[in-house]
């Protein structure tokens, strides 16, 4: 008997046709139609394997009764949008920042918005009792065109300031934001430089993107642009680089905008972060008593808090930022519009990072499961600390799995520069 699936941190996610399927597709589509009753958007990103799988999604929603719609290449953030204004539910067939050669399937709940954790147990129970499909021969499912306009006008409202003066590279990483970013960015009137925007099904996030931005950094240099934009494969995530040509995360953009809406009394309340957030970003919104609640990583984990709360605004370190009032979930290019406003009302982007905060040095080392000893990495710390007489409150050290990929994450920063350095040295070569 199979191994029931269960939901990541986000979605099912694996090696496209090995542990991602397209019975294993059909029946989350048939799971859907079960447990919601509204129409459901199905949207994709550009890897090769995606339309497959998205037939497949949508093959197993007719049979179970549901009124689905294909919207075709997608981006996430996109997906809940169409979703939220539609009055449906989502699924979109991404597997993000990953290779081309891994899929994913992510269900959005009523309106475009994440799954808390009942209904996802819900959906996974109806996965694994779902039937397979009698043949994999699905059909064809018409696009519905319309989709991806309303979705940058969308945008453009919620963002309406002008930023004609600037001047910005956009790296579309081959993925769903190819389809989209030229209409949204174009239409500003701002001078707009694209870079790895022909995805051919294979290169999304090869040596692009979120995750590789040196070509952004030379694009922006090279131009002398104000501000450069990754996207990752579904564009739910932005890295920014500035005016200088500084990689500039989550993080930074977390402190810039908690403390312009702090300082227009807009905050809201506190800012959630997770526990990738850089010490520094702990030490700089503190000083200003912001308050700070930390979650476990994965952007749902973030929302859920701040819903919670009540706020309005939190992210990751990666670059999933929620503007809760403003959209259901992470949207890169929604932060790469109001990052723009932002430049264009508090002036270049170098200056107000240099002026905002100050980075603690961390690392992270990613340790390939079936090397990682937890007791070796925690002999390790323990000696270097003892070594570099620092306090508990001056440094700080994360181990987690990956809740995407077949790793344990290993997270170190602290006051002390060189004491990282070492740290890090001496994982890596404990798991080499």
């Amino acid at each position: 008997m199979a191994e029931p699936v269960r939901f990541g941190t986000d979605g099912i996610r694996g090696r496209a046709f090995e542990e991602i399927t397209l019975d294993l597709a059909y029946r989350l589509g048939r799971a859907v139609a079960s447990v919601f009753s509204v129409p459901v958007f199905v949207g994709y990103d550009t890897r090769e394997s995606s339309p497959q799988f998205a037939s497949a999604v949508l093959a197993g929603l007719r049979d179970g009764d549901a009124q689905a719609c294909n919207i075709g290449y997608f981006t996430t953030p996109g997906v809940a949008v169409i979703a939220h204004q539609r009055h449906g539910a989502g699924v979109v067939v991404s597997a993000s920042h990953n290779p081309y050669y891994d899929n994913g399937l992510k269900v959005l709940g009523l309106g475009g918005s994440k799954l808390d954790h009942a209904t996802e147990e819900a959906v996974a129970k109806a996965l694994n009792a779902a039937p397979a499909p009698a043949n994999h021969e699905f059909g064809s499912f018409g696009i519905d065109e319309s989709a991806e306009h309303d979705y940058a006008h969308h945008l453009r409202e919620l963002v309406p300031g002008d930023i004609s003066a600037l001047s910005i590279v956009i790296d579309c990483a081959n993925g769903a934001a190819s389809h989209v970013a030229h209409e949204l960015f174009e239409g500003t009137g701002a001078r707009i430089t694209t870079l790895h925007d022909q995805p051919d099904g294979r290169n999304i996030n090869e040596g692009c993107g979120s995750t590789c931005v040196d070509d952004l950094v030379a694009k922006v240099n090279e131009l002398g642009a104000d501000l450069g934009l990754a996207f990752d494969g579904d564009a739910d995530r932005l890295i920014a680089v500035d005016d200088e040509g500084v990689v500039r995360d989550g993080d930074d953009l977390m402190v810039l905008f908690t403390l312009d809406r702090l300082d227009a009394g807009a905050l809201g309340g506190g800012l959630v972060v997770t526990s990738m957030s850089n010490l520094g970003l702990h030490r700089a919104l503190r000083a200003r008593d912001v308050e700070i609640v930390e979650v476990d990583v994965g952007d749902r984990n973030v929302l859920l808090a701040l819903e919670d709360h009540s706020w309005r605004f939190g992210g990751e370190q990666s670059g999933h930022l929620i503007f809760r009032e403003l959209s259901p979930t992470g949207d890169g290019m929604l932060t790469g519009l109001l990052l723009s406003d932002l430049i264009v009302r508090r002036g270049p982007l170098s200056a107000q990072a240099k002026a905002a905060w100050a980075r603690v040095p961390q690392a992270l080392i990613n340790v390939d499961n079936d090397l990682f000893e937890d007791a070796a990495v925690q002999s390790i710390f323990e000696e270097l600390v003892a070594r570099y007489g620092l306090g508990r409150d001056e440094l700080r050290l994360l181990v987690r799995p990956s809740g995407t990929e077949p790793v344990v994450r290993v997270m170190v920063e602290s006051l002390s520069e060189e004491f990282v350095t070492e740290f890090s040295s001496r994982v890596r070569a404990q798991f080499s």
